[in-house]
């Protein structure tokens, strides 16, 4: 990979795009606009073998339908095939008490989405990258100077080089330094919580279940992986705790983490062990209410960060993706720059709803379940069962759970 990556350095001719970070969204990005004949710079400070080597990353990330629609149409599912555990169902609850959803499409429906591996989607769009003509991919490094300007774009890396462009695209993640030099203002605010994610091994098969269970703390959620090549049973945990207790929970022993989890699973998948190094991080809502300025589009999570509840982020930056790609591609059809501000009007239209929309569920699930107490557990329950007996309240759901939901992209839509 390194050595293609380094032949790819060599391109320095200016192109359609300069995309800032090469993660999950960056590169999605550049493969998207890859097909439709958008050319692409790839800029990522990172060293791809690193991101990709074995036990580097332990996360798994939950693709909904419409994204594995995404992926797709740009020729990702056939390395992908057989690496995505399905989620054939959702239970949702209340701190385990009665009451609880259950989310279960149709058979004709498909699933409700796939958890995958971080490592195996950053492979599987690496070895798609490295091979594309369209893409420019220039690891090690990053941008040190950012101009924008009425005839285009230009960047100047760390090692000397200067890449031109007509739009500048910022996808470095939440910290992004791009979105905070254009002024953009943001609606943040810090949880104070912050999320434990650990992979497990269990006991009972999961049966394609993922779990959402809603302590008053903050959700619990165990999502479904495929077993392992020795056919032990394998879950990934996000167990969100107060920020007051992370330090504790942090300091325990491997033991303990696994007592306190297994505590708070009462029994549904049997006994456990950790199958992957614990992590943690700070959970907090930002948006920004921009995502556009001349030359500059915003995706991903450099423009919206939120809560892991419904694991909607990553999702959320894809259909950015679809998006600002068939902008992009219609726009240019017509003979317009991608860079043009009425396309990135457009773009920006179509996302600012979707993604605000999304956001303030997520964000008033998180509030709703995190009020402590027996009366409003029990109201809780009460409008769980009722979600339970309406089937078009709970179709509503799962469209959102599926990503299937509002006026979707073409290259997301089945």
């Amino acid at each position: 990979m390194n050595d293609s990556a380094a032949r790819l350095d060599t391109a320095a001719d200016r192109r359609d795009l300069i995309i800032l970070g090469g993660g999950l969204v960056g590169m999605t990005l550049a493969l998207a606009a890859a097909r439709a004949g958008i050319t692409s710079h790839v800029i990522d400070r990172a060293d791809p073998a690193d991101l990709t080597a074995e036990g580097a990353d332990g996360r798994a990330s939950a693709i909904s339908t419409a994204s594995w629609n995404l992926f797709g149409k740009i020729g990702l599912a056939p390395a992908l095939s057989g690496l995505g555990c399905p989620i054939d169902s959702i239970a949702v609850t209340d701190g385990m008490k009665p009451g609880r959803i259950d989310f279960t499409p149709k058979p004709e429906e498909g699933t409700l989405g796939r958890m995958f591996a971080n490592r195996d989607l950053r492979l599987a769009l690496f070895d798609a990258a490295k091979d594309e003509p369209n893409i420019a991919w220039h690891v090690k490094t990053e941008a040190v100077r950012r101009d924008r300007g009425a005839h285009g774009v230009e960047v100047e890396l760390s090692d000397g080089r200067v890449l031109k462009a007509s739009l500048l695209v910022a996808a470095e993640g939440r910290q992004s330094p791009t979105r905070d030099e254009a002024g953009f203002a943001l609606a943040k605010w810090d949880y104070k919580h912050r999320a434990m994610v650990a992979g497990l091994f269990h006991e009972k098969p999961h049966g394609n279940t993922a779990w959402e269970i809603f302590y008053p703390a903050g959700p619990f959620a165990l999502l479904p992986l495929l077993d392992d090549a020795e056919g032990r049973h394998r879950s990934a945990l996000v167990w969100t705790v107060s920020e007051k207790d992370a330090a504790g929970v942090v300091a325990m022993s491997d033991a303990m983490f696994v007592n306190e989890v297994e505590r708070r699973m009462h029994g549904v998948l049997g006994t456990i062990s950790l199958s992957a190094p614990r992590m943690s991080y700070p959970l907090r809502f930002h948006h920004a209410g921009h995502v556009i300025d001349e030359r500059l589009a915003v995706i991903g999570d450099a423009a919206h960060g939120m809560h892991p509840i419904a694991g909607q982020g990553l999702n959320l930056g894809l259909r950015d993706v679809g998006a600002l790609v068939e902008v992009l591609r219609e726009g240019m059809r017509l003979g317009l720059e991608p860079g043009d501000m009425e396309l990135l009007k457009r773009y920006e239209k179509w996302r600012s709803l979707d993604s605000f929309m999304v956001m303030s569920v997520t964000d008033g699930l998180t509030r709703l379940f995190g009020v402590p107490g027996r009366l409003p557990s029990a109201v809780r329950r009460l409008g769980m069962g009722a979600v339970q007996r309406l089937p078009t309240l709970k179709r509503f759901f799962m469209d959102e759970a599926r990503g299937m939901s509002g006026t979707l992209p073409e290259l997301l839509q089945g």
